[in-house]
């Protein structure tokens, strides 16, 4: 029971992250593609509005258990992506902070790449659909 708790706080936490980041891009698609254009990134306004869809798409994904596996590995390669672009090496000399932002990343693949191993625990949008059938 605890592991069952342990997975479903975890999704729940995914969730609220993802659901988050989608809504501070919500709130002010400007200046999230003043970030992105700043990263040297083209069409950024484009690419903010992809990222805010894409980041609700992996929320509802994590908190229903539907597609758990995939989403986490996609959101795994996305938040390395993240770290790169945005606080990777070349931001470090203008801002040390940056460093830690990107090491942070890594503690949350660690936890994305758990979930893609373990999945969803038996609490799925899936699970229930494949019983009914």
């Amino acid at each position: 029971m605890a592991r069952a708790i342990a997975i479903i706080v975890a999704r729940i936490i995914f969730s609220f992250i993802f659901f988050m980041a989608a809504g501070f891009k919500f709130a002010d698609i400007g200046a999230t593609a003043g970030y992105i254009t700043a990263a040297g990134f083209p069409m950024a306004t484009f690419l903010t509005w992809i990222a805010a869809f894409f980041e609700i798409a992996l929320a509802l994904a994590f908190i229903s258990g539907a597609f758990f596996t995939e989403a986490s590995l996609l959101a795994a390669v996305y938040v390395i992506f993240l770290a790169f672009a945005f606080h990777g090496p070349s931001h470090w000399q203008q801002n040390q902070a940056e460093f830690g932002f990107f090491i942070d990343h890594f503690t949350f693949l660690a936890g994305l790449l758990f979930a893609v191993v373990h999945g969803p625990e038996k609490w799925t949008l899936q699970h229930s659909l494949l019983r009914r059938s």
